[in-house]
């Protein structure tokens, strides 16, 4: 079992802090495993089996447990007195009202929880309302290249990296035979549970096929502008009607199942953030090819795709860069301050190498400027400050 261990260490920094931990992520990246993973550290300094309560409210012998009340009483029945008790509850959403019984836990003495969610929509409403200021989320995303390297026994590096964007990143899609019946059957499973339990039945839909149409329009235009009165006339020029309203939601429905991510654009220049004309990108490469025809996947829309995870994986905000009529790939903020990228599969063409630094050259500001690409090429290769690194090598540097 490969060790998670960015993940493991922020919760190990938590660890009996007056705080709720909230994992959250798309199903199957791993955060049952982050649990089973940091329960066997817990064990591992001397914390007795005693102390460890763990719930998995998609096990039907919980069925019992997904009424807040029972889920409370049977827990509460279980702490131990004068020892931290540990309490670890999966796939929380399940339980209607959950957030009562997770508030009354956290107030209790000597009690440290932990908890998993699906679903964006858990962290809104009554939850955030409740718990303001009481918790603390942790956002999980499948394997990085680094993670998926540790996953799996191919030597080749390259090999391996398109495998990653061919098969995507899913923790059990890495120990899996490379087959494509066999990982797309594995994924199709993925795709259809959060469809059907995290989108279609949350949120009452009705018309699956719309739904459907909407993921494979995002997935085709991943990394392009997209609005939704471009969607709604795509799907109501082909006999079926949809409002602009009830598209919207059905992207926000998306987005809240973490199987999409919308990303704002922000002018440059303006230092403000724009409402229009949004990307979105998908949570894996491997869903997406499954999605699409293979006469469909774009190199270079496949390699922005990794660098964005990649970027919020490392704890950036990132945006959709506007200068004028230029665009930049991506604004990536921490508190220490600004980067910028460009991604591209290849700029050995002289054109190409051109259109792609152009809008890094026109940025006046001297935070980091970086061009992305697969190509070979020789170490601190830069163009008057801008630096071109090969992806995969900068997907392996921390």
């Amino acid at each position: 079992m490969v060790q998670r261990k960015e993940y493991i260490n922020r919760l190990i920094d938590w660890r009996e802090k007056q705080i709720i931990k909230v994992i959250t992520g798309v199903r199957r990246c791993g955060k049952s495993t982050l649990f089973a993973l940091y329960i066997d550290y817990l064990k591992a300094t001397g914390v007795s089996d005693e102390q460890i309560i763990m719930v998995n409210l998609e096990d039907v012998e919980n069925e019992n447990l997904l009424n807040y009340k029972s889920l409370y009483e049977y827990i509460k029945s279980k702490l131990i007195k004068d020892k931290f008790t540990y309490i670890f509850i999966d796939e929380i959403q399940q339980c209607e009202s959950f957030e009562i019984a997770v508030d009354s836990l956290f107030i209790k003495k000597n009690v440290d929880v932990y908890i998993t969610g699906s679903n964006a929509n858990m962290l809104s409403g009554d939850l955030a309302t409740l718990l303001s200021g009481r918790y603390i989320e942790i956002a999980m995303l499948p394997l990085s290249f680094s993670e998926y390297l540790e996953f799996g026994t191919e030597k080749n590096i390259r090999i391996s990296f398109n495998d990653y964007l061919k098969y995507g990143s899913f923790p059990y899609v890495a120990v899996l035979n490379k087959k494509d019946e066999i990982v797309n059957t594995y994924i199709d499973g993925i795709y259809n549970t959060i469809l059907i339990k995290d989108v279609v039945t949350r949120e009452g839909i009705t018309d699956v096929s719309v739904l459907e149409s909407i993921v494979k329009f995002l997935c085709s235009n991943i990394g392009s502008p997209v609005s939704t009165k471009k969607i709604s006339d795509t799907i109501n020029s082909s006999g079926r009607k949809i409002s602009i309203n009830t598209v919207e939601n059905y992207i926000r429905a998306l987005c809240q199942s973490y199987i999409l991510y919308k990303v704002d654009r922000y002018d440059i220049k303006g230092k403000q953030h724009l409402k229009t004309l949004s990307k979105y990108y998908i949570v894996d490469t491997g869903l997406r090819n499954l999605l699409l025809s293979s006469s469909a996947i774009d190199l270079g829309h496949l390699l922005e795709n990794v660098v964005y995870l990649e970027l919020i994986r490392r704890g950036y905000k990132v945006n959709i860069g506007k200068l004028a009529d230029k665009e930049v790939d991506f604004v990536a903020n921490k508190t220490n301050g600004i980067e910028y990228y460009q991604v591209s599969a290849s700029v050995y063409d002289e054109n190409t190498l051109k259109r792609e630094l152009d809008p890094l050259q026109k940025i006046s500001d001297n935070y980091p400027k970086f061009l992305l690409t697969l190509d070979d090429i020789m170490p601190n290769t830069n163009y008057e400050g801008i630096r071109q690194i090969n992806i995969i090598d900068w997907l392996l540097t921390k």
